[in-house]
Protein backbone atom coordinates (compact mmCIF):
# COMPACT_ATOMS: atom_id res chain seq x y z
CA UNK A 1 0.00 0.00 0.00
CA UNK A 2 1.28 3.88 -0.87
CA UNK A 3 3.08 5.02 2.18
CA UNK A 4 0.95 8.64 1.78
CA UNK A 5 -2.74 6.68 2.07
CA UNK A 6 -1.06 4.33 5.61
CA UNK A 7 -0.32 7.86 6.86
CA UNK A 8 -3.26 9.66 6.13
CA UNK A 9 -5.45 6.60 7.05
CA UNK A 10 -3.56 6.71 10.71
CA UNK A 11 -3.90 10.14 10.72
CA UNK A 12 -7.75 10.52 10.79
CA UNK A 13 -7.61 7.37 13.29
CA UNK A 14 -5.37 9.33 15.60
CA UNK A 15 -7.39 13.23 14.83
CA UNK A 16 -10.63 11.06 15.90
CA UNK A 17 -8.74 10.14 19.61
CA UNK A 18 -7.42 13.00 19.99
CA UNK A 19 -10.85 15.07 19.46
CA UNK A 20 -12.46 12.46 21.98
CA UNK A 21 -9.55 13.23 24.23
CA UNK A 22 -10.31 17.05 24.16
CA UNK A 23 -13.97 16.93 24.84
CA UNK A 24 -13.41 14.37 27.96
CA UNK A 25 -10.58 17.34 28.79
CA UNK A 26 -12.68 19.99 28.72
CA UNK A 27 -15.86 18.66 30.61
CA UNK A 28 -13.37 17.69 33.29
CA UNK A 29 -11.94 20.88 33.36
CA UNK A 30 -15.36 22.16 33.75
CA UNK A 31 -16.15 20.13 36.89
CA UNK A 32 -12.56 21.19 38.46
CA UNK A 33 -12.20 24.70 40.44
CA UNK A 34 -9.57 26.70 39.24
CA UNK A 35 -7.81 26.66 42.57
CA UNK A 36 -6.92 22.92 42.12
CA UNK A 37 -4.13 21.42 41.13
CA UNK A 38 -2.42 19.13 38.69
CA UNK A 39 -2.19 16.16 41.45
CA UNK A 40 -5.85 16.45 42.01
CA UNK A 41 -6.24 14.85 39.06
CA UNK A 42 -4.59 11.85 39.44
CA UNK A 43 -7.61 10.64 41.16
CA UNK A 44 -9.98 11.19 38.56
CA UNK A 45 -11.51 8.62 36.23
CA UNK A 46 -12.37 11.63 33.99
CA UNK A 47 -8.42 12.22 33.91
CA UNK A 48 -7.56 8.86 32.97
CA UNK A 49 -10.03 8.33 30.24
CA UNK A 50 -8.12 11.11 28.64
CA UNK A 51 -4.71 9.96 29.02
CA UNK A 52 -5.69 6.59 27.69
CA UNK A 53 -7.82 8.65 24.86
CA UNK A 54 -4.00 10.73 24.28
CA UNK A 55 -2.06 7.60 24.49
CA UNK A 56 -4.09 6.25 21.86
CA UNK A 57 -4.08 8.98 19.40
CA UNK A 58 0.16 9.48 20.38
CA UNK A 59 0.63 5.94 19.27
CA UNK A 60 -1.36 6.23 15.63
CA UNK A 61 0.87 9.66 15.04
CA UNK A 62 4.14 7.90 15.80
CA UNK A 63 3.22 5.03 13.04
CA UNK A 64 2.15 8.03 10.47
CA UNK A 65 5.26 9.50 11.19
CA UNK A 66 6.93 6.52 10.23
CA UNK A 67 5.31 6.32 6.37
CA UNK A 68 4.60 10.20 6.14
CA UNK A 69 6.34 13.55 6.40
CA UNK A 70 5.83 16.19 9.22
CA UNK A 71 4.68 18.53 6.65
CA UNK A 72 1.89 15.94 5.32
CA UNK A 73 1.14 14.28 9.06
CA UNK A 74 0.85 17.84 11.22
CA UNK A 75 -2.14 19.83 9.02
CA UNK A 76 -4.13 16.40 9.30
CA UNK A 77 -4.13 16.96 13.46
CA UNK A 78 -6.58 19.83 12.14
CA UNK A 79 -9.40 16.97 11.88
CA UNK A 80 -8.87 17.34 15.42
CA UNK A 81 -10.92 20.04 15.66
CA UNK A 82 -13.41 19.18 13.12
CA UNK A 83 -14.22 15.76 15.10
CA UNK A 84 -14.44 17.30 18.16
CA UNK A 85 -17.49 19.85 16.80
CA UNK A 86 -20.09 16.63 16.69
CA UNK A 87 -18.62 14.84 19.82
CA UNK A 88 -18.50 18.24 21.87
CA UNK A 89 -22.50 19.13 20.35
CA UNK A 90 -23.51 15.71 21.43
CA UNK A 91 -21.97 15.46 24.60
CA UNK A 92 -23.52 18.86 25.66
CA UNK A 93 -27.18 17.60 23.89
CA UNK A 94 -27.31 19.95 21.15
CA UNK A 95 -27.22 19.93 17.28
CA UNK A 96 -23.92 21.22 15.28
CA UNK A 97 -24.45 25.15 14.32
CA UNK A 98 -24.38 26.53 10.56
CA UNK A 99 -21.58 28.10 11.46
CA UNK A 100 -19.64 24.85 12.80
CA UNK A 101 -20.54 23.11 9.79
CA UNK A 102 -19.39 26.48 7.59
CA UNK A 103 -16.18 25.63 9.49
CA UNK A 104 -15.86 22.53 9.06
CA UNK A 105 -16.01 22.60 5.20
CA UNK A 106 -13.42 25.25 4.88
CA UNK A 107 -11.16 23.57 6.94
CA UNK A 108 -11.64 20.69 4.91
CA UNK A 109 -11.05 22.40 1.90
CA UNK A 110 -8.45 23.94 3.29
CA UNK A 111 -6.42 20.77 4.39
CA UNK A 112 -7.21 19.45 1.05
CA UNK A 113 -5.35 22.05 -0.50
CA UNK A 114 -2.23 22.40 2.11
CA UNK A 115 -2.11 17.55 1.26
CA UNK A 116 -1.68 19.02 -2.29
CA UNK A 117 1.44 20.91 -1.96
CA UNK A 118 2.99 18.45 1.26
CA UNK A 119 5.42 16.13 -0.07
CA UNK A 120 4.63 12.65 -0.14
CA UNK A 121 7.57 10.59 0.23
CA UNK A 122 8.47 8.72 3.46
CA UNK A 123 10.97 10.18 5.78
CA UNK A 124 14.46 9.47 6.07
CA UNK A 125 16.27 12.45 7.22
CA UNK A 126 16.77 12.74 11.53
CA UNK A 127 17.47 15.64 14.05
CA UNK A 128 21.57 15.38 15.36
CA UNK A 129 22.50 15.48 18.50
CA UNK A 130 22.70 19.04 19.00
CA UNK A 131 19.96 19.98 16.69
CA UNK A 132 17.87 18.16 18.83
CA UNK A 133 19.08 19.74 22.01
CA UNK A 134 18.75 23.18 20.30
CA UNK A 135 15.11 22.93 19.34
CA UNK A 136 14.44 21.25 22.72
CA UNK A 137 15.67 24.63 24.10
CA UNK A 138 14.18 27.14 21.79
CA UNK A 139 10.81 25.17 22.69
CA UNK A 140 11.29 25.62 26.66
CA UNK A 141 12.52 29.63 26.34
CA UNK A 142 8.94 30.11 23.91
CA UNK A 143 6.89 27.85 26.76
CA UNK A 144 8.75 29.96 29.63
CA UNK A 145 7.83 32.90 27.51
CA UNK A 146 3.59 32.30 26.88
CA UNK A 147 3.67 31.03 30.37
CA UNK A 148 4.16 34.08 32.11
CA UNK A 149 1.39 35.88 34.27
CA UNK A 150 -0.92 38.39 32.50
CA UNK A 151 -4.01 38.68 29.96
CA UNK A 152 -5.66 35.49 28.49
CA UNK A 153 -3.91 32.67 29.95
CA UNK A 154 -5.97 30.08 28.31
CA UNK A 155 -4.57 30.95 24.68
CA UNK A 156 -0.92 31.45 25.54
CA UNK A 157 -0.99 27.90 27.63
CA UNK A 158 -2.75 26.99 24.32
CA UNK A 159 -0.25 27.93 22.10
CA UNK A 160 2.67 26.57 24.15
CA UNK A 161 0.33 23.29 24.27
CA UNK A 162 0.31 23.34 20.37
CA UNK A 163 4.42 24.77 20.49
CA UNK A 164 5.54 21.57 22.46
CA UNK A 165 3.11 18.78 20.84
CA UNK A 166 4.03 20.18 17.20
CA UNK A 167 7.80 19.57 18.48
CA UNK A 168 7.29 16.53 20.54
CA UNK A 169 6.14 15.50 17.07
CA UNK A 170 9.17 16.04 14.74
CA UNK A 171 11.18 14.38 18.04
CA UNK A 172 8.84 11.26 17.50
CA UNK A 173 9.73 11.57 13.89
CA UNK A 174 13.23 11.38 14.34
CA UNK A 175 13.21 8.37 16.68
CA UNK A 176 11.07 6.33 15.15
CA UNK A 177 13.04 6.61 11.99
CA UNK A 178 16.61 6.06 13.54
CA UNK A 179 15.33 3.12 15.36
CA UNK A 180 13.69 1.30 12.07
CA UNK A 181 16.29 1.94 9.56
CA UNK A 182 19.12 0.41 11.32
CA UNK A 183 21.25 2.99 10.92
CA UNK A 184 23.28 3.15 13.86
CA UNK A 185 23.11 1.66 17.62
CA UNK A 186 19.39 1.62 19.23
CA UNK A 187 21.04 3.18 22.56
CA UNK A 188 22.94 6.24 21.04
CA UNK A 189 23.14 8.93 23.43
CA UNK A 190 21.35 10.45 20.55
CA UNK A 191 18.33 8.51 20.65
CA UNK A 192 18.10 8.34 24.55
CA UNK A 193 18.27 12.21 24.69
CA UNK A 194 15.77 12.23 21.83
CA UNK A 195 13.38 10.61 23.72
CA UNK A 196 13.30 11.93 27.19
CA UNK A 197 12.58 15.06 25.12
CA UNK A 198 9.92 13.53 23.52
CA UNK A 199 8.46 12.28 27.30
CA UNK A 200 8.93 15.88 28.80
CA UNK A 201 7.06 17.83 25.62
CA UNK A 202 4.45 15.47 25.19
CA UNK A 203 3.53 15.59 29.27
CA UNK A 204 4.03 19.17 28.89
CA UNK A 205 1.55 19.78 26.38
CA UNK A 206 -0.43 17.06 27.88
CA UNK A 207 -0.66 19.22 31.43
CA UNK A 208 -0.88 22.84 29.40
CA UNK A 209 -3.64 22.04 27.16
CA UNK A 210 -5.42 20.81 30.32
CA UNK A 211 -5.05 24.19 32.23
CA UNK A 212 -5.99 26.12 28.86
CA UNK A 213 -9.69 23.99 28.46
CA UNK A 214 -10.38 26.13 32.27
CA UNK A 215 -11.66 28.83 29.79
CA UNK A 216 -13.62 26.54 27.18
CA UNK A 217 -12.86 24.33 24.67
CA UNK A 218 -13.31 25.94 20.89
CA UNK A 219 -10.64 28.75 21.01
CA UNK A 220 -8.10 26.71 22.83
CA UNK A 221 -8.48 23.47 20.86
CA UNK A 222 -8.42 26.10 17.60
CA UNK A 223 -5.11 27.69 18.88
CA UNK A 224 -3.65 23.99 19.43
CA UNK A 225 -4.31 23.41 16.14
CA UNK A 226 -3.18 25.68 14.56
CA UNK A 227 0.26 26.28 16.59
CA UNK A 228 1.23 22.29 16.18
CA UNK A 229 1.35 21.89 12.60
CA UNK A 230 3.51 25.44 12.37
CA UNK A 231 5.89 24.04 14.85
CA UNK A 232 6.07 20.83 13.38
CA UNK A 233 6.54 22.07 10.04
CA UNK A 234 9.21 24.52 10.91
CA UNK A 235 11.30 21.94 11.71
CA UNK A 236 10.72 19.87 8.82
CA UNK A 237 11.35 22.32 6.61
CA UNK A 238 14.51 23.88 8.01
CA UNK A 239 16.23 21.33 9.71
CA UNK A 240 15.31 17.89 8.42
CA UNK A 241 15.08 19.15 4.36
CA UNK A 242 11.25 18.99 3.39
CA UNK A 243 9.82 20.69 0.51
CA UNK A 244 6.91 21.82 -0.42
CA UNK A 245 5.58 20.32 -3.80
CA UNK A 246 5.47 22.11 -7.27
CA UNK A 247 8.14 24.90 -5.79
CA UNK A 248 7.23 28.35 -5.90
CA UNK A 249 4.08 27.16 -7.48
CA UNK A 250 3.45 24.77 -5.33
CA UNK A 251 2.46 27.44 -2.75
CA UNK A 252 -0.09 28.59 -4.42
CA UNK A 253 -2.61 26.15 -3.27
CA UNK A 254 -0.67 26.24 0.11
CA UNK A 255 -1.55 29.50 0.79
CA UNK A 256 -4.80 28.77 -0.28
CA UNK A 257 -5.70 26.29 1.47
CA UNK A 258 -4.14 27.78 4.74
CA UNK A 259 -5.86 30.93 4.91
CA UNK A 260 -9.36 28.43 4.45
CA UNK A 261 -7.95 26.43 6.86
CA UNK A 262 -7.41 29.25 9.12
CA UNK A 263 -11.22 31.16 8.29
CA UNK A 264 -12.53 27.33 9.31
CA UNK A 265 -10.85 27.22 12.55
CA UNK A 266 -11.80 30.80 13.74
CA UNK A 267 -15.42 29.95 12.62
CA UNK A 268 -15.23 26.48 14.57
CA UNK A 269 -13.34 28.60 17.52
CA UNK A 270 -16.14 31.22 17.89
CA UNK A 271 -19.05 28.87 17.38
CA UNK A 272 -17.57 25.84 20.28
CA UNK A 273 -16.78 28.88 22.26
CA UNK A 274 -20.08 29.88 22.70
CA UNK A 275 -21.51 25.99 23.12
CA UNK A 276 -18.98 25.58 25.47
CA UNK A 277 -19.91 28.56 27.46
CA UNK A 278 -23.47 27.46 27.55
CA UNK A 279 -22.46 23.74 28.26
CA UNK A 280 -19.85 23.62 30.55
CA UNK A 281 -20.62 27.11 32.34
CA UNK A 282 -17.89 26.48 35.64
CA UNK A 283 -15.51 27.80 32.92
CA UNK A 284 -15.98 31.36 32.95
CA UNK A 285 -13.20 33.47 33.79
CA UNK A 286 -11.53 33.89 36.95
CA UNK A 287 -12.51 36.60 38.65
CA UNK A 288 -15.76 37.60 37.49
CA UNK A 289 -18.48 38.31 39.67
CA UNK A 290 -20.73 34.97 40.26
CA UNK A 291 -24.62 35.32 39.31
CA UNK A 292 -26.85 36.84 41.43
CA UNK A 293 -30.71 35.59 41.27
CA UNK A 294 -33.15 36.91 42.72
CA UNK A 295 -35.16 35.44 44.68
CA UNK A 296 -39.00 35.98 46.15
CA UNK A 297 -39.63 36.02 49.88
CA UNK A 298 -42.62 35.39 51.88
CA UNK A 299 -43.78 36.34 55.13
CA UNK A 300 -46.92 34.67 56.03
CA UNK A 301 -48.91 37.37 53.43
CA UNK A 302 -48.19 39.43 50.70
CA UNK A 303 -44.90 38.56 48.55
CA UNK A 304 -41.50 40.79 48.44
CA UNK A 305 -39.18 41.05 45.62
CA UNK A 306 -35.55 42.44 45.76
CA UNK A 307 -35.89 46.00 44.23
CA UNK A 308 -33.65 46.91 40.89
CA UNK A 309 -30.99 48.87 41.27
CA UNK A 310 -31.86 52.99 41.49
CA UNK A 311 -35.53 51.60 42.50
CA UNK A 312 -36.69 53.00 46.29
CA UNK A 313 -36.95 49.65 48.48
CA UNK A 314 -40.91 49.19 48.37
CA UNK A 315 -42.48 49.67 51.81
CA UNK A 316 -42.47 46.98 54.44
CA UNK A 317 -45.68 45.70 55.73
CA UNK A 318 -45.84 44.90 59.51
CA UNK A 319 -45.34 41.24 60.09
CA UNK A 320 -47.90 38.81 60.57
CA UNK A 321 -46.00 35.72 61.68
CA UNK A 322 -42.64 34.12 62.26
CA UNK A 323 -40.20 34.64 58.84
CA UNK A 324 -38.08 32.38 57.54
CA UNK A 325 -35.03 32.79 54.87
CA UNK A 326 -32.57 35.46 54.24
CA UNK A 327 -34.29 38.83 55.24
Amino acid sequence: MNATLVAVALSLVSAGAYAAAAVAQARLAGRTEPSAGALSLLGRGAWWSAVGLNAGGALLHVAALKYGPLTLVQPLGALTLVAAVPLGARSSGRRVSRTEWRGTLLTLIGLAALLLAAGGAAPHDTLSLPEALGVGAVTMALVAALGRPGARPGLRHAAASGITSGVASALTQTLTVAATDHSGPLLSWRLVVVAVLVSFFALGGLMLSQTAYRGGLGAPLAVVTLANPVAAAAIGLVLLGERLQGGVLGLIPALIGAAAAVRGVILLSRAQARSTDEAFPATAEAGSAPAVTRSRVVIAGPSLTAPRAGEAPAKRPEPVGTASGPG
